[in-house]
């Protein structure tokens, strides 16, 4: 209830109130106008007064000791909130609170260590503002997460719920459970830029619903990809595809496949890598990658781009922007001088229109081809591209409001705010703001002021254009200078007033390179890849890494990545097997790259040594009153190295209740069999069973069943054990298996094999039982799977199964090779067996009926590498029997051969002889010659032979015998067996083959004519027919027109036809030798049909045709021809030269004109040269060339190269030593680099010059400036270190200085100078030239 108090102040306040509006007499009101302007100006001091109080009374709050400090408090508190499986969430709070309270995150009240789970977790604290990110959810990050704020005032905490959802939720669909499973998995695949890639797999889903359709998705590095013209899907039914129609770099990375029902799903995932195309010119960098659009405006966008891993012979120097209004052709450059960072805003875009950009790497070789175009953006203002986004809203139903305005007077905005800066470099600094509050009913614009720190004046950057975005960038400001920053809306009405100024902002490059990766480490992963780990660089965030390998002893260094990676962990595939690999890294960031880590400690690319698998199937063998015996099945997968034993554990079992585990062997058995000693009698016990390899001890077995320790009073045996197959094929497979350890009542006389298909019954393989301990089963089906299991027998009867061997597919791996038997030409008789699935520590074991060798004298192993060889040393009939070899620490790789007496009374070695010689050997394979008259010789050799060798002739599967047109003859003193024929037509194109037949031996060799190589030969072979009549006193000239023209002899002809010839100069000859003519007999050349005169040019390539000699007078006449129109196409070349060049030596050589067919290769000292990045090699136009940097002592020596256009080659030889002229090339004194061309720089700064230099003996350095000598004094230092590098420095520049200056070198062998010129500016100038 109210008080009697608050009654009488509301009574006294309506008394007043109620006089105030009563007494009219003594009231007026007096009206005065006011413009909407004064309005908004009177509102403004006011808002301004108002805020200098507000202010006051902050600071004079904060002054108050007791107010300093206060406990954290959570003025914003992290929500709780829900996620679907496989996404990312972020928990954000803003802890309030002095001294700075110091966080912690925890999870289910157990603390979150980030940096040691940074692929799970990722905090962030900047300005009281704290996150933590939690990647990829699964259904175990659903918990209650609770953040904890300390510091001396005391704790507080704030508690948020992140629940986990599946996206596929566990029930069925359609009343049916599906199981799904991915078959037939895309491997890790290599790519090319510009080539397609389709990745796809087979998808088993069951049971089969017709029309039904499952949820496909792809994923590249977890970011789900949708089909665009770069991606294409595909779903037939059973197989998913996805296929890259273009493929650039920024396609490489992790892909994955996922298969959703709502029954559960299915996933595959394995890299894809994108080596870089072909640059167009030697040196040049590769293309950036990533290119992206940011912060776009009405006039304005950032575009950022990603580093590529290979830069070339040099460095990079920067990077051009290019952008393209969508719908035109033209690209446009950005920037006119190349940009070093990654980031670069581009302006003076025009509203509402629509670009996309590239971007090229440049470097002193040139220019890379352009990056992928990024995505298409529109220069829009960001709000109404929000309301784009978002879509059509609901009908607007409010009411709108008018106010009187005059309409002659605008509205000045206001001034903008929350002006910063964003980016700050040595090139650009880029500035944003907020736009004013008043601002009217018209748009904005905005005028950019600068001032140099230290003085007061301020400068318009924009005075043409005003710029409609908030954001802005300003080139040209003076390196190392601090500028403050203001901004100015202006509009039709004025320009306002200007926004707070920034702080000094000094221009220099504000983001920092990252420091060298640390320590890496290489460890062995599969037969083609290797595990990369490395510490990441310090301070630097945002970064990514590229990874590059070496093979040792190569020095070339190849990018195992061409997009980079983030983590500190990298799989590289790709490699050789067998390799000696070093790995660095690098990181990369958008200031550039980083240097490179220390390289790893070498590493072979081989299979890694791992834990195997368990064993399995533990089952009991034999049982006693205090002992049991028990027995398994080897681990599946061995790891890669020899199994060393086997450790058991057993507990007791009793009712429902079992025991802990107890160890049974201190000491590892090698057998799959172990006797367990001093049980109790009538207990119940469990084994489990252990395997070890040189990588540790795998995990226990699946517990057995419960075995109860009693008296085994059967009669018949125990089960077999240790069942094992080798030599799977496609159609047979051998079992191997050991005796029971229980026999029962007697000795076990045989075994049975049972064998069960996938979906049939178990069926016994033999009639009669087998005494061996080994049954090669035959008969199987190729692709069938198949179980296995054996029965011991005595003479009470047959024991019962042992444990069922399988599934076992019935197919023969790639690869695959069997037993080969040789036998030399000494007589000696060996196996061979060959292995390429070796791995470390492997090894051929060699065994007689499946039983290991005891008697080392009748045979002798060599092992080379990945071939083993069983020589036998006295073969006779004890040696025959099934031989097999099985290759340790492999995939079941093994093979057998059989040597039987084949019931003939002949010894094991004509036996062996007798297989081993079903082919007939021959010296050398068909060949074809032309002899006189154009006659053809078939011929070919055989090796060896009987006399009841026999020759079958063959031309087109079609036997062909001697008469008119075949010769045949077969001479068995030599081998040789020819055939001959008396001309080649075009009808005899095809395959002539001899078949050889020699008792139980064949031979057979074939040659094919057919295509341009027979048209050649047969034109030869008329050639020769040809000459062989005109030489008998007529002339056949055969023309295109096929006519035949008679010639006497004694009239003038050609001795020898026309020809060319190339002398070492590099001059062509055409050339013909005549005979019989006269004084008044002509000579007429022509080529093409049009007579030419003396006096032409050198061959060239416009020279090439048909060219024709004619020789006529009143006895007759003769005609040659020459077709120069392949012939043009000749492999000679120039000398081998060398010459001095800026940056080292260059030898060189000039051919006649290059194409892509000939095949160069250069040598040092007969050796082949490697190309790095120091020694390299090329062609430019008709030039082939050999660049070698920076010289040594070791280039000296004989330079060679070899050119082969595929008929003919020539070499080139030159000697690079001491004692001949080329010494000075390589010690002659030279400026390498390191100066400018032109240096502007401005008045009063000190100018610093350092130039490289190369010679031996080291040279003398002096400095010039207009051809006049500098000497040091307080204006000019000058040094040279090291021998290598020269500097000037001019302290506080002026005009007097500008001039041309040079860095000169002299040695004994020569003389150079780098020359440079210098021009010194005065701004004040500048300014009143552009004024």
């Amino acid at each position: 209830m109210e008080t009697q108090e608050e009654l009488k102040e509301e009574g006294v306040g309506y008394v007043v109130m109620r006089n105030l509006f009563s007494r009219d007499t003594d009231y007026q009101l007096r009206v005065e106008k006011k413009t909407h302007s004064r309005s908004i100006r009177e509102s403004a001091d006011r808002l301004r007064l108002g805020k200098k109080i507000q202010e006051k009374q902050e600071f004079q709050k904060k002054m108050n000791p007791d107010s300093l400090t206060h406990p954290p408090e959570f003025t914003v508190k992290p929500r709780g909130q829900t996620v679907w499986e496989g996404k990312s969430v972020t928990l954000h709070c803003t802890v309030a609170g002095w001294p700075k309270p110091r966080v912690a995150w925890y999870k289910n009240n157990v603390l979150i260590d980030a940096k040691a789970h940074s692929k799970k977790y990722t905090t962030e604290s900047n300005y009281n503002i704290h996150s933590l990110e939690i990647k990829k959810c699964d259904f175990s990050d659903t918990a209650e997460y609770r953040i904890s704020a300390l510091n001396v005032k005391g704790e507080s905490s704030a508690f948020a719920s992140i629940i986990v959802k599946s996206r596929l939720p566990m029930f069925p669909e359609y009343g049916v459970t599906f199981r799904t499973s991915i078959i037939d998995k895309f491997g890790v695949a290599f790519g090319r830029e510009g080539e397609t890639m389709s990745l796809g797999c087979t998808v088993v889903i069951y049971p089969t619903v017709k029309r039904y359709q499952p949820e496909v998705l792809w994923y590249r590095d977890g970011v789900l990809l949708t089909p665009s013209k770069w991606v294409h899907m595909h779903w037939s039914g059973d197989r998913a595809t996805l296929t890259l129609v273009h493929l650039n770099k920024e396609d490489e990375g992790l892909y994955t496949l996922r298969i959703n029902t709502k029954s559960g799903f299915d996933s595959h995932s394995a890299y894809v890598f994108v080596r870089d195309a072909d640059v167009e010119a030697e040196g040049v960098p590769v293309a950036p990658l990533d290119v992206r659009c940011h912060d776009a405006n009405k006039d304005y966008v950032v575009v950022t781009w990603t580093q590529p891993a290979v830069e070339g012979s040099s460095s990079i120097l920067g990077y051009f922007i290019d952008r393209c209004e969508v719908g035109m052709q033209h690209w446009v450059q950005c920037n006119d001088t190349p940009v070093k960072y990654a980031r670069f805003p581009v302006t003076g875009l025009i509203e509402g229109r629509s670009y996309i950009f590239r971007v090229r790497a440049i470097n002193k070789a040139g220019v890379s081809h352009s990056s992928r175009v990024s995505d298409t953006v529109v220069a829009m203002d960001p709000s109404d591209r929000a309301r784009l986004r978002a879509g059509p809203s609901a009908p607007w139903t409010g009411m709108i409001k008018f106010t009187e305005e005059d309409p002659t007077v605008g509205v000045v905005p206001g001034a903008p705010t929350d002006l910063a800066v964003t980016e700050a470099t040595k090139s650009y600094v880029v500035l944003s703001w907020k736009p004013p509050v008043q601002r009217g009913h018209e748009g904005v614009m905005y005028y950019v002021e600068k001032c140099l720190v230290g003085t007061e004046t301020w400068q318009r950057v924009n005075t043409g254009m005003p710029v409609k975005s908030p954001r802005f960038a300003l080139f040209d400001l003076a390196e190392g200078k601090s500028y403050n920053f203001r901004v100015r809306s202006c509009n039709s009405a004025g320009v306002g007033e200007p926004s707070e100024e920034t702080e000094a902002t000094t221009v220099g490059d504000k983001l920092d390179l990252p420091s060298a990766p640390g320590s890496i480490v290489a460890i062995r992963n599969t037969s083609t890849s290797v595990v990369v780990t490395w510490g990441v660089s310090k301070e630097v965030r945002n970064l990514r890494y590229y990874i590059e390998v070496s093979v040792v002893g190569s020095n070339a260094w190849v990018p195992c990545n061409n997009k980079p990676v983030k983590g500190s962990r990298f799989v590289c595939h790709g490699l050789n097997t067998d390799d000696n690999c070093v790995f660095r890294v690098k990181a990369v960031n958008a200031a550039g790259y980083s240097t490179y880590s220390t390289e790893s400690e070498a590493c072979v690319v081989k299979p890694s040594i791992e834990v195997p698998s368990p064993p399995s199937a533990v089952t009991l063998l034999e049982r006693v009153r205090d002992y049991m015996v028990v027995g398994w099945k080897a681990p599946a997968k061995t790891g890669g190295a020899d199994i060393r034993g086997y450790y058991l554990d057993y507990r007791i079992v009793k009712g429902n209740v079992k025991s802990k585990w107890h160890e049974i062997n201190l000491k590892a058995v090698t057998d799959t069999t172990y006797k367990v000693e001093n049980l109790k009698e009538n207990t119940f016990y469990e084994f489990q069973v252990r395997a070890v390899n040189q990588a540790g001890i795998s995990k226990g077995s699946v517990p057995s069943a419960a075995f109860e320790c009693k008296e085994w009073t059967v009669a018949v045996p125990g089960p077999a054990r240790g069942l094992h197959v080798l030599e799977v094929r496609k159609d047979s497979m051998v079992l191997l298996w050991e005796p029971p350890t229980f026999n029962g009542r007697s000795p076990v006389t045989g075994y049975y094999v049972d064998i069960k298909e996938e979906k049939g019954r178990w069926r016994s393989i033999q009639e009669r039982s087998t005494k061996n301990t080994y049954l090669k089963i035959c008969g199987l089906k190729e692709g069938v799977s198949y179980q296995l299991r054996v029965h011991a027998k005595n003479i009470v009867g047959v024991g019962g199964p042992s444990q069922t061997l399988g599934p076992v597919v019935a197919q023969t791996r790639p690869g695959t090779n069997e037993i080969v038997v040789d036998v030399d030409d000494n007589g000696v008789i060996s196996m061979i067996f060959e292995c390429s699935e070796m791995a470390e520590g492997s090894q051929f074991v060699w065994s007689k009926n499946y039983k290991a060798l005891t008697d080392t004298s009748r045979l002798t192993i060599e092992t080379v590498g990945g071939k083993s060889r069983a020589i036998f040393n006295d073969p006779s009939l004890v040696d025959l029997g099934t031989y097999s070899c099985v290759v340790s620490n492999t995939d079941g790789v093994s093979a057998s051969y059989t040597l039987t007496e084949e019931g003939k009374p002949l010894s094991l070695a004509l036996c062996l002889i007798d297989l081993c010689l079903t082919v007939i050997p021959f010296t050398s394979e068909m060949a074809i010659e032309l002899q006189e008259k154009g006659r053809v010789r078939f011929w070919t050799q055989v090796a060896k032979f009987t006399a009841n060798c026999q020759v079958e002739y063959v031309f087109n599967d079609n036997i062909i015998t001697q008469g008119k047109k075949y010769t045949m003859n077969f001479d068995k003193s030599t081998g040789i067996i020819e055939m001959f024929m008396d001309s080649l037509e075009v009808t005899d194109e095809g395959t002539f083959t001899f078949n050889l037949v020699d008792g139980k031996a064949t031979g057979r060799t074939s040659l094919v004519l057919i295509g341009a190589g027979t048209v050649k030969i047969q034109k030869k072979s008329e050639f020769e027919r040809a000459e062989w009549v005109r030489k008998q006193g007529m002339q056949i000239l055969n023309k295109l027109n096929f006519k035949t023209i008679l010639t006497p002899l004694n009239g003038p002809h050609f001795v020898e036809y026309l020809s060319f010839e190339v002398t070492p100069e590099c001059d062509v000859y055409l050339k013909c030798k005549v005979g019989n003519i006269r004084p008044g007999t002509e000579r007429v050349w022509i080529k093409d049909g049009i007579e030419i005169e003396e006096g032409d040019e050198d061959l060239s390539k416009k020279d090439a045709g048909v060219y024709e000699v004619e020789l006529r007078d009143e006895r007759g006449k003769d005609k040659t021809l020459l077709n120069l129109t392949d012939a043009g196409k000749t492999n000679s070349s120039s000398e081998l030269k060398v010459e001095s060049t800026e940056h080292g030596i260059i030898l060189y050589t000039n051919v006649v004109y290059y194409t892509e067919e000939l095949r160069v290769n250069w040598l040092q000292k007969d050796s082949k040269i490697s190309h790095s990045d120091r020694v390299q090699c090329g062609v430019t136009g008709e030039q082939l060339w050999l660049k070698i940097k920076e010289p040594t002592e070791k280039d000296k020596g004989k330079y060679a190269i070899d050119i082969f256009d595929g008929s003919a080659g020539v070499k080139r030889v030159l000697e690079l030593t001491g004692q001949g002229l080329h010494l000075p090339v390589l010690k002659i004194a030279r400026v390498v680099g390191g100066l400018p061309d032109v240096v502007t720089i401005q008045e009063g700064k000190s100018l610093n010059l350092t130039g490289n230099v190369w010679g031996d003996p080291v040279p003398e350095v002096s400095w010039t400036k207009n051809d006049k000598e500098l000497l040091p004094d307080e204006h000019y230092t000058l040094k040279f270190e090291h021998g290598k590098f020269a500097s000037i420095t001019i302290a506080a520049v002026t005009t007097t200085d500008s001039g041309k200056y040079a860095l000169v070198v002299k040695n004994k062998y020569g003389k150079e100078a780098g020359k440079f010129t210098v021009s010194v500016y005065i701004p004040e100038d500048e300014a009143e030239k552009k004024d």
